[in-house]
């Protein structure tokens, strides 16, 4: 099978988020299974400056984007002992430039950044000698993919015969633009109507691709339930329900060989499941030193690594701080960035409670891997995940993940009870309401369990067993593509 994957980012290239995971990592394991995988992404400043082999591929073309012309320079790509060629789209005024997406506010020309990236990925697919079996989309930045397949390139030799896939990783982010940007498309005005492309008289490029797509998927089967009925659906429940014959869900795998305590270069001992005691505690010591404190500290490490927004229960972390770091049961560590008055707040209650509770505000990748190392509960209190992947690292890594009942993590953590413990299904802590009472509760929880060493340390091992790599989730994908070849394609409305 030959399938093109195209996203707005991926590791190692250029990265904000967990797509970014997803798409460098889902190739690779689609190839691992004999499929002929070809990744394309934008060549952004960050992708660029990566130090990756990148060549020119010897190609360019103009890209009509309204009634401009934009010149697309391809390049190439094939990281060091991987399996899958990577083209970038190149044109220096649209994606040479500090950040991916924006600052505090986004471009005020994504829409066009977008729709050339877009435009242009399959103008360089059309042009290839063999045709591409499936098109995987990812994300409202490749929204208009699946519309240009059907309008666009119905003759082409290349594509005329693919089917394409959406993915979705998060229907909080739709790409939603002034209504006049439907011109820059170059698609017919009669598509920008409430079934196809408009959305409350704004131009929608994730409801686009949703609609012409031939399947649609999601990273993980529970938030493919919740996405068709509000909140969840954020507006396009109502698209969603009505395309749940080819809407599933496939939970996230995660690089286990980058997030492996037994050869992370970030951390200062290797460990595996028999001496994680060993590994932890040398992590607890050089994280110790990192926030510059004497010595580790004797108490349970809770850990928050993540952004520092709403949607990943942040509000509920400092409530839980207020009212359990006095106590001085626990070490609680964040690390993120995020909205200024999270940060501000986690500040003020690292300062109220020094060696008690450290906070470092920023991303640093390192320190990550370090934090999961040395932590003994991972705190995931989020509102809505569409997967997640905070909670394979820290099961990977031996800190138990503590997390509320939504999406992803409901898919990938089982509720550590008496029945659980004992018929060994236990993977972490769960809690159902969006309250800071529900999270303290799970965490009180944690901790007593913590005290009960034999039973603690035999749900580390359990949780360090279980399988979060790629390669499940890319038979479940690759699954889904053949479903998807053996279907007629979805009719143009």
């Amino acid at each position: 099978m030959r399938v093109l994957e195209l996203a707005s980012e991926a590791v190692p290239f250029a990265k904000t988020g967990g797509l970014a995971d997803v798409a460098g990592a889902l190739p690779e394991a689609l190839a691992r299974l004999g499929c002929q995988a070809t990744l394309v992404i934008p060549a952004y400043r960050e992708a660029l400056a990566s130090g990756l082999p990148i060549e020119s591929a010897e190609m360019a073309f103009e890209v009509p984007i309204g009634t401009r012309r934009p010149v697309a320079r391809i390049l190439r790509c094939t990281p060091p002992g991987g399996r899958v060629d990577v083209i970038l789209i190149a044109n220096d005024d649209l994606f040479d430039r500090p950040t991916l997406y924006g600052g505090a506010r986004d471009y005020p020309d994504n829409a066009e950044r977008y729709i050339f990236f877009s435009r242009a990925a399959l103008e360089w697919a059309s042009r290839q000698q063999r045709p591409f079996d499936l098109v995987h989309c990812h994300d409202w930045q490749t929204g208009l993919v699946p519309a240009y397949q059907k309008l666009l390139h119905a003759s082409s030799p290349a594509l005329a015969g693919a089917r394409t896939v959406m993915t979705i990783h998060n229907m909080a982010y739709q790409g939603l633009f002034w209504h006049w940007d439907m011109l820059l498309t170059g698609l017919d005005w009669k598509y920008f109507n409430w079934q196809q492309m408009e959305f409350y008289n704004q131009l929608n490029l994730l409801k686009t691709g949703l609609v012409f797509a031939d399947a649609i998927s999601t990273v993980s089967p529970t938030y493919a339930r919740e996405i068709q009925r509000a909140p969840g659906g954020c507006g396009l429940e109502g698209v969603l329900a009505a395309r749940s014959d080819v809407l599933s869900g496939i939970v996230n795998g995660i690089d286990t060989e980058t997030w492996n305590p037994a050869s992370d270069r970030h951390i200062p001992r290797h460990y595996g499941e028999q001496d994680f005691d060993d590994g932890k505690y040398a992590a607890r010591v050089a994280l110790a030193a990192r926030l510059g404190h004497a010595a580790p500290d004797a108490r349970p490490l809770v850990a928050f690594v993540g952004r520092l927004v709403g949607q990943k229960g942040v509000e509920l972390i400092i409530e839980v701080l207020g009212r359990m770091a006095g106590a001085g049961r626990a070490h609680f560590m964040i690390l993120g960035s995020g909205e200024a008055a999270y940060e501000q707040e986690l500040q003020r209650l690292a300062a109220s409670f020094p060696g008690t509770v450290d906070v470092v505000i920023g991303y640093d990748e390192g320190l990550a891997h370090l934090v999961q190392a040395a932590a003994d509960i991972t705190l995931v209190p989020s509102l809505f995940e569409p997967c997640g992947l905070t909670q394979l690292y820290a099961q990977r890594y031996g800190s138990i993940p503590l997390v509320r009942a939504t999406g992803g993590l409901v898919d990938t953590v089982v509720d550590t009870t008496p029945e659980t413990l004992h018929d060994a299904s236990a993977s972490g802590f769960v809690f159902e309401g969006f309250a800071a009472s529900a999270l303290e509760h799970a965490l009180e929880r944690a901790l007593a369990l913590h005290a009960n060493r034999p039973a603690w340390q035999g749900l580390v091992r359990h949780v360090m067993r279980l399988d979060c790599s790629w390669a499940a989730s890319a038979r479940d994908y690759l699954r889904l593509f053949e479903r998807t070849l053996a279907a007629p394609p979805a009719p143009v409305v």
